[in-house]
């Protein structure tokens, strides 16, 4: 899912434990997308609209 989503594979992090804290932070924010069930649409459509639309990332975070 990580890699549909963040397109993970493309991924080009290698010192110390920066890779490991940015996938760290794609969870987090995977596990956010998924919890919201109010739109019918998938990940990738879910974090793009994220991205466009303050009101809709403040929904998925959680303060709306």
């Amino acid at each position: 899912m990580l890699d549909i989503a963040f397109d993970e594979d493309s991924n080009r992090t290698r010192k110390g434990h920066s890779a490991a804290n940015l996938a760290t932070i794609r969870h987090i924010a995977l596990n956010l997308i998924n919890k919201e069930k109010i739109s019918k649409v998938g990940v990738k459509i879910k974090r793009l609209k994220a991205g466009w639309d303050n009101d809709f990332l403040l929904r998925i975070i959680g303060v709306i």
